[in-house]
């Protein structure tokens, strides 16, 4: 496909396609922020030695409980884990316990180094179930957008390669929600490339749907109806490339790229069933 500057602007820059996204940027903060004065919760464990390598964890009830890790969008350069505290609840009162991750954000933080971050992440998780009480056999990973990219590429990391005490299933399931899966579309929308700094080929090594999945963890995959056709195909082209392992598409009729996230954390939405389908499926 031959990409140009105006086509990849407006199928790509979501600000500009949801004018009400300061709105709802500001009630997902001011929800994060409740949540995490009246809920249990560890914030900024540290997962390594970076001021962006945070993460806050919501424990469930009981120890020995499965773990949901949710990683947040925002191009890989905004957004904070905190922003989204208020998913953890309803997971928790299910018996989930959830881990919400940072990472370093671009232009600071060039995108390999984030998806060693999220990786550094998984790993520090795994070998800490104990101390914290859930089950390292039982991590399912769900992102939104770039965070949904983070996921696919957790999926087809070569665990034991990167370190030799990981198990190659250490994610056993994981669900893409508007993900972003091939890269190469953003190196012509330079609102976002500004601070990426994309080139094809760094795309290209970058992107999923040019790397197999790892072991054949369950994928599950979603994209809010309302969204831009090109978020439409990226939905598309992970299913696409990995067949073997999707396990389901949720239709979202309704949402846009930011509305759709909400939905993961109402019991009553599909989504939210989809989610708490991968944690029965450990």
């Amino acid at each position: 496909m031959k990409y140009t500057i105006d086509f990849c602007e407006r199928e790509y820059n979501n600000r500009v396609l949801i004018p009400e996204h300061p709105q709802i940027f500001a009630r997902w903060a001011e929800s994060g922020a409740v949540t995490r004065r009246l809920r249990p919760c560890m914030v900024d464990l540290p997962y390594g030695d970076t001021t962006g390598e945070k993460l806050d964890l919501f424990p469930a009830r009981h120890d020995g409980a499965p773990l949901l890790v949710f990683i947040h969008g925002g191009y890989w350069r905004s957004l904070d884990k905190g922003d989204f505290s208020w998913l953890a609840p309803p997971f928790v009162s299910h018996g989930v316990s959830v881990a919400l991750l940072n990472y370093g954000l671009a232009p600071n933080t060039p995108i390999e180094d984030i998806v060693r971050q999220v990786l550094r992440a998984l790993g520090w998780l795994y070998r800490s179930a104990d101390r914290y009480g859930f089950d390292p056999k039982r991590i399912v990973v769900a992102g939104h957008s770039a965070g949904g990219h983070l996921t696919a590429m957790a999926m087809a990391a070569l665990w034991p390669q990167y370190a030799a005490d990981l198990p190659a299933d250490l994610v056993k399931v994981g669900m893409s929600i508007s993900g972003v899966h091939d890269l190469e579309p953003l190196v012509y929308a330079p609102f976002v490339n500004a601070d990426l700094q994309l080139d094809v080929a760094r795309a290209r090594r970058l992107s999923p749907i040019y790397m197999p999945p790892a072991t054949n963890a369950p994928l599950y995959t979603a994209v809010g109806g309302l969204e831009s056709s090109e978020f439409l195909r990226q939905n598309r082209l992970l299913g696409k490339a990995w067949p073997d392992v999707l396990a389901r598409d949720i239709p979202m009729p309704g949402f846009n790229h930011l509305t759709v996230v909400d939905e993961l954390a109402k019991p009553a939405s599909p989504l939210f069933d989809a989610a708490m389908a991968m944690v029965r499926a450990t």
